[in-house]
């Protein structure tokens, strides 16, 4: 038996089922494992296997789950009537190269490995059809391997249609498969739906096969979760656990300190550097990209972001669409939102929100302030219950404050405003006009104090 190359490799995968049992609007395979949906999980690793082409067979919900794939570089195929798996490949195969070695996958199965994947096209070869097999647990609802007295695979019996001896069998289908496909568009052509459920079963085609004195390799696995195939929600979330803990496991691997690996989600693309501490109850979202030796707390969220080597977030931090540079501190219960720019040894501190804003090395907005649409020089201090007042109902408008300016606390800057260098806010202040540098501003009433003044009393 030979390999083929892979660039004669073409791939199918099956996405057209509704999905009654999610009891959901959205097509199945458009439910999220990791942050990605089911399906983009089996087209990131059919690209993976440097496929010639991908086809994605749609029915239900199609044009929504076309639109989800806009960009992607795969082609489509509208199965219109449910009527089985056979069929529906069958939908695919006029796009499908009559010298490639083609492969079966399923929009719902998001987890199968794209090593377990080549060990299967291996078997396959130029003469052979290769099926993926699953030594179950509990086999109830899947198909039964069927062997004969040497142990030969001879047929795919469905548990509709098996016997009870048949039932007892704990190899099952995972109705991935592989073979040439000039082979299969001829075996497809001659599949019957004479069964319980009326319909074309793509696994009818091992018994042609042995027929055609074809034959019929497989591959046995023991990893359930890898080929579990999504059909409702307490799936999905078993298959989200086991996801996350393959993804803490690597992580561990590569030197990773998780306090509890079971509480440590990954819903995109992480990257750590060395000697990074995990605390409980986190969550990386999007692309995420971690310095060396940066310390994390617990219950922080941190979505398309940097962190520089040797920073610090505090516990109950939200960070998203930030760029932390080494030596910040953030938190605890900040927010950093989209824009926010830390340079080097600058500080975020509880309760301080910023969006749209830079901080320039060594800065410090404390606690209980916001700082949007402002660029901070180098060693500015925000004072507690400082804002900028930077919209007025329509427009975004510009604070700019230079280097070691000194915020007093509850200070409302109004944009647009310019604090020049070495200048500083009295606390309590309302500023709006520009600050000449190294000049003191002080923005307030002045105070009062009324001799002889009684507090009302009750009647």
């Amino acid at each position: 038996m030979s390999s083929s190359p892979v660039s004669s490799l073409d791939v199918i995968i099956l996405a057209a089922g509704k999905g009654k049992r999610m009891h959901s609007d959205i097509p199945k395979v458009l439910h999220k494992v990791g942050g990605r949906s089911l399906l983009a999980h089996v087209v990131d690793t059919a690209l993976s296997l440097d496929a010639a082409a991908v086809h994605v067979v749609v029915g239900h919900e199609a044009e929504q789950i076309r639109t989800a794939f806009e960009s992607a570089p795969v082609g489509w195929a509208l199965q219109a009537e449910q009527l089985g798996t056979g069929h529906a490949v069958a939908q695919a195969m006029p796009n499908v190269r009559d010298d490639a070695l083609l492969l079966v996958l399923y929009g719902d199965v998001p987890l199968i490995q794209a090593e377990t994947l080549r060990q299967l096209l291996a078997k396959a070869g130029d003469d052979a059809l290769a099926v993926l097999t699953l030594n179950s647990t509990d086999p109830h609802g899947l198909g039964r391997i069927l062997r004969d007295a040497e142990g030969r695979a001879i047929a795919i019996v469905e548990e509709k249609d098996a016997t009870t001896e048949q039932r007892a069998i704990k190899e099952t289908n995972s109705g991935i498969m592989a073979v040439r496909s000039a082979t299969l568009r001829q075996w497809l052509g001659r599949l019957k739906n004479d069964n319980a459920q009326g319909e074309y079963y793509l696994t009818d085609i091992v018994g042609l096969a042995v027929a055609d004195g074809v034959a019929v390799e497989t591959l046995r696995i023991d990893d359930e979760l890898e080929v579990l195939g999504v059909n409702n929600k307490a799936q999905l979330a078993q298959l989200e656990r086991h996801y996350q803990r393959r993804m803490a496991e690597r992580f561990l691997e590569a030197g990773v300190t998780l306090a509890d690996p079971s509480r440590f989600d990954v819903r995109g693309e992480l990257t750590c550097g060395r000697d990074v501490e995990v605390d409980i109850n986190c969550i990386f979202e999007g692309k995420v990209v971690i310095g060396n030796r940066v310390r994390i707390g617990p219950n922080v969220c941190i979505k398309n972001a940097v962190i520089g080597d040797h920073a610090v977030i505090h516990a109950n931090s939200h960070i998203d669409g930030a760029q932390v540079a080494e030596h910040c501190a953030v938190g605890p219960f900040a927010r950093l939102r989209p824009g926010t720019v830390l340079n080097t040894g600058s500080k975020i501190g509880n309760f301080v929100e910023t969006k749209k804003a830079t901080l320039g090395a060594g800065s410090k907005v404390n606690h209980l302030s916001y700082v949007g649409d402002a660029t901070l020089g180098r060693d500015v201090n925000i004072g507690a219950g400082t804002i900028t007042c930077n919209y007025d109902g329509v427009n975004k408008f510009e604070t700019r404050i230079e280097d070691n300016v000194f915020v007093g606390s509850n200070t409302a800057l109004v944009a647009p405003v310019k604090i020049g260098e070495n200048a500083t806010i009295g606390a309590g202040s309302t500023i709006t006009g520009d600050v000449p540098g190294e000049h003191l501003a002080i923005a307030r009433g002045r105070q009062r104090n009324i001799e002889g003044w009684k507090k009302p009393t009750r009647k």
